[in-house]
C-alpha cells in the first residue's frame, strides 16, 4: 500500500482534512466538525481511515513563553551586504553563465524580481540571490507586514504544469519532489532569522511560474503558494505577521551574509 499524506484544508467555512497519495491525488477527506469520511477511492478506505487516527492534534494551546536571546551579529560591513544583490548574481549563477555563457531562466527570474521589486512601496524588502552554505542560492526573498516569502523561479515556455501536496509533473512526466523540498527550505530559512531575530518569524515557500500553458495546483496545497508571474502582486496587501519594527529586524538580519552561514 502507498504511504498516505493527511493534509488540512480551510477555505468558505469548510474545515477538513484530505488524505492523498504521495503524488497528491486525494483518495479520503473527513469533516472535522462532524467526524464524517468521505471516501474518494475506496481500496484506499481502510489506510485513509488509519491514517486520519495517527493524524496528531498536536500540543495544547499554552500562555506565552519568554522570548529566545538571539544570536548577535557584528556591525554589517559592505562585503557582507546582500541589499545590492541582483537575480541571478550569485555564486552558482556566475559559474554557469561562465561555463554555458547563460544560465536558463535568468530573465524570468529577473522578471519576477522586477515584479518583486515594486512591492517596496508598499513596505515589504526583497533580497536578491541570498547565498545558502550548500546548495543553490535563494532566489528572492520577500520580507515584510505579512512575513516572509522563499521565492523560486520556474521557466517551462508552453509546458502544462500540475503542481500536488508534494510533487509537481511538467509535460505528465515523472514526479519531482520539489514541492516537498521548498517546505523544507522554508523551515531551515526560518531557524536561520529566528536564531538571530530572537522571535518567530513566519516563512512561506513560494513558487513562481513564468511562460507556462497551462498550471493546475490541487485544492489541497495550502502550505505552498504556487503563482504565475503577475500574481506575485497579490502579496503586496498581506499583513498582520509582523509588526513594522519586526519587519526592519529580520530585513536587518536577512541582508548580512554571515546570518546564512549555518544555515
Amino acid at each position: 500500500m502507498r504511504e498516505l499524506r493527511v493534509t488540512s484544508w480551510k477555505r468558505q467555512g469548510h474545515d477538513r482534512l484530505y488524505v492523498n497519495l504521495p503524488d497528491g491525488t486525494a483518495v479520503a477527506w473527513a469533516d472535522r466538525t462532524t467526524g464524517e469520511i468521505t471516501f474518494l477511492d475506496r481500496k484506499y478506505g481502510d489506510a485513509a481511515v488509519d491514517a486520519l487516527a495517527r493524524q496528531d492534534p498536536g500540543p495544547p494551546q499554552s500562555g506565552p513563553t519568554a522570548a529566545p536571546i538571539p544570536d548577535s551579529l557584528p556591525p554589517l560591513t559592505p562585503d557582507n551586504d546582500l541589499a545590492a544583490e541582483r537575480p541571478g548574481t550569485g555564486l552558482l549563477d556566475r559559474i554557469a553563465a561562465r561555463v554555458l555563457g547563460r544560465r536558463p531562466g535568468r530573465a524570468a527570474e529577473a522578471r519576477v524580481g522586477a515584479e518583486l521589486d515594486r512591492l517596496t512601496k508598499r513596505g515589504w524588502h526583497v533580497l536578491h540571490a541570498v547565498p545558502l552554505p550548500d546548495g543553490p542560492d535563494l532566489e528572492h526573498l520577500l520580507i515584510g507586514p505579512g512575513g516572509v516569502f522563499t521565492i523560486h523561479t520556474r521557466h517551462h515556455p508552453e509546458k502544462a504544469v500540475w503542481v500536488g501536496d508534494d510533487t509537481l509533473r511538467i509535460d505528465g512526466a515523472d514526479p519531482q519532489p520539489y514541492v516537498a523540498d521548498l517546505r523544507a527550505e522554508a523551515r531551515r530559512v526560518a531557524a536561520a532569522l529566528e536564531r538571530h531575530c530572537g522571535f518567530r518569524v513566519p516563512v512561506q515557500p513560494v513558487l513562481v511560474w513564468v511562460d507556462v500553458s497551462k498550471l493546475d495546483v490541487v485544492p489541497t496545497q495550502l502550505e505552498v503558494r504556487v503563482y504565475q508571474e503577475r500574481q506575485v502582486a497579490s502579496l503586496g496587501p498581506m499583513s498582520g505577521a509582523l509588526d513594522p519594527a519586526q519587519v526592519e529586524r529580520v530585513h536587518t538580519v536577512a541582508r548580512d551574509r554571515r546570518c546564512w552561514l549555518t544555515a
